[in-house]
């Protein structure tokens, strides 16, 4: 088990590579902005556990530092829960199994930022759901990608 914890994790990771990547292609392509939800997610979290960052002048880096660093937490973990469902022999094929994870990453991501009203994804336009599916998908193509290459070579 602790073996496909650790391919989990580290299938989550180019995930999450995979992810950021098409995140900032599409910035550069449109010359949108980078978003600020996950400094937010941060900041209300921290809050509402009674930890808020400090209010220092270098507190807006340490929130863009920490919301990044949430969103890899996610990208792991996530990888590491697929790679324990893969085991338990929950193994949909590469078409189903890669958009899946990518669903199950996005939900992750999103449904706090909604419940915390960072944002209201049932306000997004088709750009910003499109900016936020494709770099998903391609978490989840990856993802479980490897993760169904690492069991059939064991």
């Amino acid at each position: 088990m602790f073996r496909s914890i650790v391919r989990g994790c580290a299938a989550g990771a180019a995930g999450t590579t995979a992810l950021n990547a098409m995140t900032y292609l599409d910035m550069a392509l449109r010359g949108r902005p980078s978003s600020g939800a996950p400094e937010d997610v941060v900041e209300k979290v921290t809050e509402k556990a009674g930890h808020p960052v400090p209010e220092t002048e270098d507190r807006g880096n340490r929130l863009s530092g920490l919301g990044a660093l949430t969103g890899i937490a996610v990208g792991v973990g996530t990888g590491a829960a697929v790679a324990l469902l893969h085991r338990a022999g929950l193994r949909p094929p590469g078409w189903l199994g890669g958009p899946a994870t990518g669903a199950l990453a996005m939900t992750l991501t999103d449904a706090p930022m909604a419940g915390l009203g960072v944002s209201d994804p049932r306000a997004w336009s088709p750009a910003d759901w499109t900016a936020d599916a494709l770099p998903h998908l391609a978490y989840g193509l990856v993802t479980y990608g490897m993760i169904a290459a690492a069991h059939r070579h064991h």
